[in-house]
């Protein structure tokens, strides 16, 4: 049976179906061959139940949240302030790239919007100071995975959701790790430029005077994060309810700017409800599949097989890794956490792993799988907004972050407290 539901998954993806077909295709096709029972009956339940929760109102308002920063120019001020702070670095814009990124990241939760906000305002810029377009893209794609793993995620509340595990613990957990996860992709840019100049252009050098009057563009940015954040953790509002402020303090700040317009809304709200409809239309197909291969055995038989091998709890992580670095070449990264986290997590946990502490593990690997050929979404991304060029480049660019993400795996298990300092210090829900 697995290897049947492995064959056809790698069929559908292969003929271009959209995702959520595939995924419910597959599962009537596997009650259809193996189930005793009509589970194919159950769908209209399965979909109802899996797509009516409160906690998941909130992914249709960050995506609109991540629009209305994406279509409303407020990155441009921001990527020019990180840049006064961070250009003369080696490895120049490449720093602002990454920083740019993690603060977006901090606004929105989207990495498909954090790499194409960035990439947007920072590409113009390497061809006038001469990087290496290949370094420099993949630093954008990289950076821009920060944008699920710096709160707010979406990707944090589907993994809370699925697991029954606290949001509010989620997001202080990704906090430490998404800094110094910044902090280590910054790091490659610098030794990747130390040891070969020729990667990173030169940017004239700004004054103390210009520095300190850009921190005012960062304001914008951090008005979000301090509105979503500190209205959970302050007890003002829920997840749900912390992301509905957040899209009233973006627009807020847009009619300030004045950019809001009549068409920027009709721009956001159409890209959010394409976005929002595709999510949700992949949560019901996943959920489906996941009550048919529960229903047939398949679960059962994972967990059997996992049980079997008779290793020990890291031993089983190193396991999860490849997994995940392996099914993150093909699969889309909703996709991997709606189908296999019901499968995967209840093993992890009973093995002795902390469930907030694993969620950012999965969060991680879940990245690498954004800038990972054939499938990576980052990767055609930054090449959708370079139009030139291969997206070779972007590929080869990329690939040094995915060591830099596998290094964080390693010191986040060596020390745990990394991720979960910050939950224990709040005493959070």
């Amino acid at each position: 049976m697995i290897l049947t539901a492995f064959v056809l998954l790698l069929v559908l993806l292969a003929i271009a179906l959209p995702v959520a077909a595939t995924l419910g295709i597959m599962g009537l096709a596997l009650d259809a061959l193996y189930s005793n029972l009509p589970l194919s009956r159950a769908l209209a339940e399965v979909g109802w139940t899996s797509s009516n929760g409160f906690v998941l109102l909130s992914v249709p308002l960050f995506v609109m949240l991540g629009e209305v920063l994406l279509r409303s120019g407020l990155a441009d001020k921001m990527y020019d302030s990180m840049t006064a702070w961070l250009g003369w670095l080696p490895g120049g814009l490449m720093h602002s790239n990454v920083g740019a990124s993690a603060l977006f990241a901090a606004t929105c939760g989207s990495s498909a919007a954090t790499a194409a906000t960035i990439a947007t305002v920072a590409l113009p810029q390497a061809k006038k100071y001469n990087y290496s377009p290949s370094l420099f893209s993949g630093s954008l794609a990289a950076g821009g995975t920060l944008g699920i793993l710096i709160p707010p995620s979406g990707n944090m509340i589907i993994y809370g959701i699925i697991t029954n595990t606290s949001i509010p613990k989620l997001y202080l957990a990704g906090v430490l790790p998404g800094i110094l996860l910044a902090l280590l992709f910054m790091l490659v840019i610098l030794v990747a430029c130390v040891v070969r100049p020729a990667l990173g252009g030169s940017i004239p050098a700004a004054s103390w005077a210009e520095r300190l009057k850009s921190l005012l563009d960062l304001l914008p940015p951090l008005i979000i994060f301090a509105t979503v954040i500190g209205s959970i953790y302050s007890g003002l509002a829920t997840a749900t309810e912390s992301a509905a402020l957040g899209l009233v303090a973006a627009f807020i700040l847009v009619a300030l700017k004045g950019r809001l317009t009549l068409r920027l809304v009709e721009l956001v709200l159409e890209s959010s409800m394409r976005t929002t409809a595709m999510i949700i239309m992949i949560i019901v197909a996943a959920f489906f599949l996941n009550f048919v291969i529960g229903g047939i055995g398949i679960v059962q038989q994972i967990n059997n097989f996992v049980t079997g091998l008779a290793i020990g709890k890291y031993e089983l992580l190193c396991v999860i890794v490849v997994f995940y670095l392996i099914l993150g070449c093909f699969m889309e990264t909703l996709s991997i956490m709606v189908v296999t986290l019901p499968i995967v997590a209840p093993v992890m946990f009973k093995a002795g792993f902390d469930p907030v502490w694993f969620g950012i593990i999965v969060i991680i690997l879940i990245e690498a799988a954004l800038i990972t050929p054939p499938v990576g979404l980052n990767l055609y991304v930054i090449q959708g907004v370079r139009k030139e060029g291969s997206i070779n480049e972007v590929i080869a660019g990329s690939a040094p972050f995915v060591i830099a993400m596998m290094l964080l795996i390693i010191l986040l298990t060596i020390f745990p407290q990394i991720a979960l300092y910050l939950v224990g210090a709040s005493g959070a829900l």
